[in-house]
């Protein structure tokens, strides 16, 4: 009967009275046994590789349920690692990706990036954000520093877009479209206004300019940092009579690609800003009669154009009698 009693499965709702004080020797009792005395023989063997296994099992419990809260940083293979189903640029900058290189290089990683568990993919994981951190750790062969956090989609692109705000990183046309992007993947105006910590009317002057704006063309200008709301609203109300394809194929030329995008905006802007202008009018030129003069005519002037060599003076003989020829002429209307 003793034999029986040597593990004994303790009944959670059942009183038991408190048993004898033992000094423990692990720092943590096994999950649902009582404590028993140790002994050098085969059953305390036992009891220590149950103890050992259930302490080992809490511990990954432990650790999975920090990592779900996000609570611990890990370092995770920038290969298991694929970024937001969300894009909130239009370009990385190379000379500031080199330089966070460096720095990471230096210093090392001292924000982490924040990712969940992959949706479609076991095994592997989304950016919410970081991205360049992510880069330049994949340009140094890294590990990456990570919180990984259970994330639905909604929850994925405000935290995305609340870091954003946060680092003043995206000029407002990558916030306009980020806006755009989250519209068309069907969020609601709530999670847009949370994600990029706007208002209504805020939010509802994005969507303007990105309804002006073909996206096309916003891709070819870039991010144009130094462009605020007001010249994209303006740039989007001429683009009413603009040629787009005009533009388009100016942004694209090689002479283009090395610009700014601050730059291409400005050429953008001036090309769909241009007054259309009609084809000029050839002057016409016509001899008046025998006299030695040539009277030339476009649609804005007239102009009597003298021959010196014909009759020199001619020209400061009719200057001089200008003056009554105009008051001839007013007397002539008036009449």
């Amino acid at each position: 009967m003793a034999r029986k009693n040597l593990i004994e499965v303790a009944n959670p709702n059942e009183v038991r009275p408190e048993p004898p004080s033992v000094a423990p020797r692990d720092s943590r009792p096994i999950a649902g046994f009582i404590p028993q005395a140790r002994s050098g023989g085969p059953v305390g063997g036992i009891t220590r590789t149950l103890g050992n296994i259930t302490e080992k099992v809490e511990r990954a419990n432990d650790l999975e349920r920090q990592l779900a809260e996000g609570q611990t940083v890990v370092e995770l293979d920038t290969a298991l690692i694929d970024a937001s189903f969300v894009a909130d640029r239009l370009e990385v900058d190379a000379a500031e990706l080199a330089q966070l290189t460096d720095q990471i290089r230096e210093h090392g990683q001292q924000v982490p990036i924040l990712v969940r568990p992959h949706p479609d993919a076991k095994g592997r994981f989304q950016v919410a954000f970081g991205h360049r951190r992510l880069a330049a750790a994949k340009a140094l062969g890294i590990k990456v520093k990570a919180i990984v956090r259970v994330l639905s989609d909604e929850q994925l692109v405000v935290s995305q877009g609340q870091e954003n705000n946060a680092r003043t990183d995206l000029s407002y046309i990558e916030r306009a479209l980020f806006a755009y992007r989250l519209d068309e993947k069907g969020f609601g105006s709530d999670v847009v206004m949370a994600a990029l910590n706007v208002d209504r009317a805020a939010l509802s002057k994005m969507r303007v300019v990105t309804r002006q704006v073909p996206i096309a063309l916003i891709s070819a200008i870039g991010s144009a940092p130094e462009i605020g709301r007001r010249r994209w609203f303006e740039f989007g109300e001429h683009l009413e009579t603009a040629d787009i394809d005009a533009l388009l194929t100016m942004l694209s030329a090689d002479n283009m690609r090395g610009m700014s995008s601050n730059d291409r905006f400005h050429h953008a802007f001036a090309l769909a800003t241009k007054k259309p202008g009609g084809a000029k009018a050839a002057p016409t030129s016509t001899r008046v009669g025998d006299l030695p003069v040539k009277f030339k005519r476009t649609p804005a002037t007239a102009t009597f154009v003298f021959d010196s060599k014909a009759a020199p003076g001619f020209d400061e003989f009719v200057q001089e009698r200008l003056k009554r020829l105009y008051a001839e002429y007013q007397e002539q209307r008036g009449a």
